[in-house]
């Protein structure tokens, strides 16, 4: 896996870092350098050079540097003359970092980590109103999604008929960061459908998601009765989607409606009263173990992590363990 240098002045390599950790999980191999008042750019350089030495893979470095020009990227300028396999992007931002996390899943070359991060970087720069961009940095249009079912005829099939699910997860806050950047890139969807009959009657938390969705890839946000359509018409059989339920009981309703699921990630289930945690992200009541318990009896596996990085919870363990607190809580 290619090892990640961040490097700024003062504290921002250090805070971005956290920040990254916050949606992409805990990461191995990643260090932050900052370069302080009383340093100069030879104790900058040795700082960056300590970093590298506690590397498992000190051939394959990527430098985010945060600004062209500065102390930092020029020390590591100079490093890249001596060590051909390293690579620096300028500019670091949040989106960036994100990216690289990523994409370096599947390299083990920081040149390709760097090429592949670097449109996202600059497609994270937004804003708002939008009317305020230059025409020359105006957002680029998301890429039609595939199969618009209103602009073709009713009974189209497309691709073998079947929509593609390729990942199906239940999160109390649906779309947000780590799905929208983490779990995306890993399982690569053209269209995200939020499936939620109150959500779909919010336009406001309606809007929200879908202006959260990243780049290339289309928000939807569509009633239960929407989705056990959405699933039978041949026209989507072309589509690769990312399904989000905020409740079991969404995900139980469509199942019994006939959307053929297989496998589920529960991400994260929020407390309130009345409800038991049963690990970091995942608090139940009685109603959500019954559901649970419905939907594995129907032969659905469950995989239960909020993130690509992190280790999966044993299924079996947690809901052991949320039978017991819930009894004992009877």
């Amino acid at each position: 896996m290619v090892s990640i240098v961040l490097a700024s002045h003062g504290s921002f390599a250090e805070g971005i870092k956290m920040s990254g950790q916050m949606i992409f999980g805990p990461q191995e191999n990643v260090a932050a350098v900052t370069l302080t008042p009383d340093m100069g750019p030879d104790d900058l350089r040795a700082k960056i050079l300590e970093a590298v030495s506690g590397f498992d893979d000190q051939e394959q470095v990527l430098f985010l540097v945060d600004l062209q020009g500065g102390t930092p990227w020029n020390q590591v300028s100079l490093l890249l003359e001596e060590h051909p396999t390293w690579v620096a992007v300028g500019g670091m931002n949040l989106p960036m970092l994100i990216s690289a996390y990523g994409e370096r899943m599947g390299s083990d070359s920081a040149a390709d980590v760097a090429k592949a991060i670097y449109p996202e970087a600059k497609a994270g720069v937004c804003i708002k109103p939008e009317e305020l961009a230059p025409a020359e940095a105006a957002p680029v249009a998301a890429a039609p999604a595939a199969a618009p079912a209103g602009a073709i005829p009713e009974g189209t099939v497309l691709g073998d008929g079947h929509i593609k699910f390729v990942m199906c997860r239940v999160d109390t806050r649906l779309l947000h960061g780590q799905v929208a950047t983490t779990w995306t890139k890993q399982t690569n969807p053209d269209r995200i459908i939020v499936v939620s009959d109150g959500v779909a009657h919010d336009e406001l938390r309606k809007t929200m998601i879908q202006q959260a969705a990243p780049p290339g890839v289309k928000a939807h946000v569509i009633p239960i009765k929407k989705m056990i359509e959405v699933s039978k018409d041949p026209r989507f059989g072309a589509t690769k989607a990312m399904l989000l339920f905020e409740t079991p009981q969404d995900l139980l309703a469509c199942v019994e409606g006939g959307v053929d699921i297989k496998e589920v990630n529960l991400g994260s289930m929020a407390h309130s009263v009345g409800k038991v945690v049963v690990t970091q992200a995942i608090a139940m009541d009685q109603d959500d173990y019954d559901t649970i318990e419905k939907l594995a009896a129907k032969g659905i596996k469950f995989d239960v992590r909020k993130v690509p990085a992190d280790s999966p919870e044993n299924f079996d363990s947690m809901m052991k363990k949320a039978k017991s607190e819930l009894a004992a809580q009877a």
